[in-house]
């Protein structure tokens, strides 16, 4: 006799949802109490789900599961940044954070991968390797986990991964985290961030609508290639011009993030190009001093260097912000708390 495997339900799309559902002979409203149930109330346990029938509550818990996420170690910043780990069904973990804004409003850095193939040399995530994809369940149960907690306003796919690595889970995910009966965020309250996979950025924007974030970081094939090995195959020109290409909303600007490093891409002749770069381009760049780490030869610009790199961008019209640095004091780079935790955990074997 073999056990039947259970349908994670927080792996599925609202109309994947809606299709399991059918094949156990169950109208579409169904599927719209059993969203709300989930992601709005935060129930797991079926037997919960009191406007259904006994017999269907029964049927779901003998095909489906729902699971949910226990944070395993937080961190929390005097600047109220608080950073999570969460372990996965297999042992292994992702970082979570929730970083406070001025407004008063809270972002959440969500991963989308364990570990990362992008090998960024600047990156700490990178040097774990990619491990494996998170599922959409593993990707929408840290929202899930937050949010018991904490209000969320913002959710950034900026985390451990390339989310375009992972394009049909992390669409799955943004289908939940748009649906009105999911989490309910729109288009404008998500961003994903990717290092510049140009035919994955393209079948994103057919696919669905997202704030779009491109860690640019150079503005030579050389620099980029050393600091991004995703540029030797998506160079400069490959990239800008998916970046041109990319559908926007009227109002709707491309993101550059550009991780400002002293000696490598600070100067002024880099910001003389990144003017010519974007040249066309609706678009404003997130300047992010470098967050040194144990790991990394790198260093960031002294405070004169980054006000004058933004100061050439700003007396361009281009909208350059410096990014604020959150979470200073406690493990804030991505991947130095799983790291930490892991070492620790191998000392002790």
């Amino acid at each position: 006799m073999t056990s039947t495997i259970k349908v994670d339900l927080k792996d599925l799309s609202p109309d994947a949802l809606v299709d399991f559902l059918a094949g156990m002979g169950k109208e579409k409203f169904r599927s719209v109490q059993i969203l709300r149930w989930i992601y709005q109330r935060g129930v797991t346990n079926f037997a919960d789900m009191t406007d259904l029938a006994k017999s269907f509550r029964e049927e779901l818990s003998q095909r489906a599961t729902i699971t949910s996420f226990t944070q395993e170690t937080v961190e929390v910043s005097s600047d109220g940044t608080r950073k999570f780990l969460f372990r996965l069904h297999d042992g292994r973990s992702v970082e979570t954070v929730l970083i406070p804004m001025e407004s008063g409003r809270n972002t959440l850095c969500i991963s989308t991968q364990v570990g990362c193939a992008m090998q960024c040399s600047f990156c700490l995530t990178g040097q774990f390797g990619l491990e494996r994809n998170l599922a959409t369940s593993e990707i929408v149960n840290q929202v899930c986990a937050v949010r018991k907690d904490y209000s969320v306003d913002n959710i950034v796919l900026m985390g451990m991964g390339e989310p375009l690595h992972n394009l049909d889970n992390v669409v799955n995910a943004l289908q939940i985290l748009y649906a009105a009966t999911g989490f309910d965020y729109g288009p404008r309250k998500v961003t994903l961030s990717t290092s510049g996979m140009v035919p994955e950025m393209s079948e994103l924007g057919r696919r669905i609508k997202v704030n779009l974030a491109v860690s640019l970081n150079a503005t030579t094939d050389k620099v980029r290639d050393e600091l991004m090995p995703i540029n030797r195959r998506y160079p400069l020109q490959k990239l800008m011009e998916a970046c041109r290409q990319y559908p926007l909303a009227p109002r709707q600007r491309i993101t550059f993030e550009y991780i400002l490093i002293q000696g490598v891409n600070d100067s002024q002749t880099d910001a003389r190009r990144l003017v010519k770069l974007l040249h066309g381009i609706k678009c404003k760049v997130n300047l992010i001093p470098f967050n040194k780490h144990s790991e990394s030869p790198f260093q960031a610009p002294d405070e004169h260097a980054i006000r004058t790199f933004q100061t050439y961008l700003l007396d361009r019209q281009i909208v350059a912000i410096r990014r604020a640095g959150k979470g200073q004091d406690i493990s804030a780079a991505c991947g130095q708390l799983k790291g930490r935790i892991e070492s620790k955990s191998e000392a002790g074997d």
